[in-house]
């Protein structure tokens, strides 16, 4: 999604450098340890995982002897998204990707997320986003912008800080000592949902993109992170987003590739990826009832061809 600029509304930093105010050096270890352990995976990750998950799809592709078991196994993910890549992004209503895979309903167990090929019933387990924490969460700050001290959130980690135990995340570096470090870390996030209401969705700002998961059915199921900024696009009724398709269901991928490999099949996925629309109903083996929908905000994000149009420059 293009980003109109606005000389009065500067860019906000990404995630990681928006919390910089807030670090303590208290935690400088963990956070230290943290990034250790990330360092550590990304690298074997690279040196050994990709090269092997490469070789695996090679194999798989060309007809080889073990491709029907690499098959079976679900095959590399990273693999075929460094083949597919731009193919896997999918534009989406934010206000209609509200559910998402909820692995209650099937024991707690989710699929691996090494594979892009996901069996079982996976896709009839679903949770309902409108009544998620993310989005209570974004409404509530936004809706109580005057005064934080007033918003659930606020109230949690007081509550916490009272106790002796404080919230912390050694991945962010963060720890909220104080009812003014609370009340700061509340705001870092307002300034994410007002930033999206001038300038919509902007990849540059998360640390992840908003990954999603095909159904049997061909339906989008939102997956793995992003849920905080998809909160704030439904908030704001952003007219689109970009989500990015991190696996498919067996039966979806059988009935759209058949018996092809390589890069055919690869071919037949991109060109049905275009067709799949997100999940909108509950799923039959959802953990919690269905309590209906609920009555979305005005929409707040003006588009730059409507700003101008609007300002009679165009």
């Amino acid at each position: 999604m293009s980003r109109p600029s606005s000389p009065a509304s500067p860019r906000l930093p990404a995630e990681d450098d928006a919390f910089s105010e807030l670090h303590d050096p208290r935690m400088k270890w963990g956070v230290r340890r943290a990034r250790w352990q990330a360092a550590f995976r990304d690298g074997f990750q690279r040196r050994v995982g990709v090269p092997l998950e490469d070789a695996l799809y090679r194999r798989w592709a060309q007809g080889k002897v073990g491709g029907r078991w690499i098959e079976r196994h679900g095959l590399p993910r990273r693999s075929i998204e460094a083949r597919l890549a731009e193919a896997l992004v999918v534009h989406v209503d934010p206000r209609e990707l509200i559910r998402d895979l909820n692995a209650k309903g099937i024991g707690g167990k989710r699929p691996s997320s090494s594979a892009f090929l996901w069996d079982g019933d996976w896709d009839l387990s679903r949770g309902d986003l409108r009544r998620g924490s993310r989005y209570r969460f974004v409404s509530d700050i936004d809706e109580h912008r005057d005064d934080l001290t007033q918003t659930e959130r606020f109230r949690q980690y007081r509550s916490r800080l009272e106790s002796g135990h404080p919230w912390s995340s050694y991945q962010q570096g963060i720890l909220l000592d104080t009812e003014e470090k609370i009340l700061a870390y509340l705001r870092t996030y307002l300034g994410f949902l007002d930033d999206m209401a001038v300038r919509g969705f902007d990849l540059e700002l998360g640390k992840d993109d908003l990954g999603v998961a095909v159904t049997r059915e061909g339906r989008l199921l939102k997956v793995n992170r992003g849920l905080h900024r998809l909160a704030m696009a439904q908030r704001l009724g952003l007219a689109s987003i970009p989500v990015v398709v991190r696996a498919v269901h067996r039966q979806w991928w059988e009935r759209v590739v058949g018996d092809c490999r390589g890069e055919e099949a690869l071919t037949r996925v991109a060109e049905a990826l275009g067709s799949c629309t997100p999940e909108t109903e509950p799923g039959m083996l959802d953990p919690g009832d269905e309590l209906g929908p609920i009555e979305w905000p005005r929409p707040r994000y003006v588009s730059s061809e409507e700003s101008l149009r609007s300002s009679g420059r165009r």
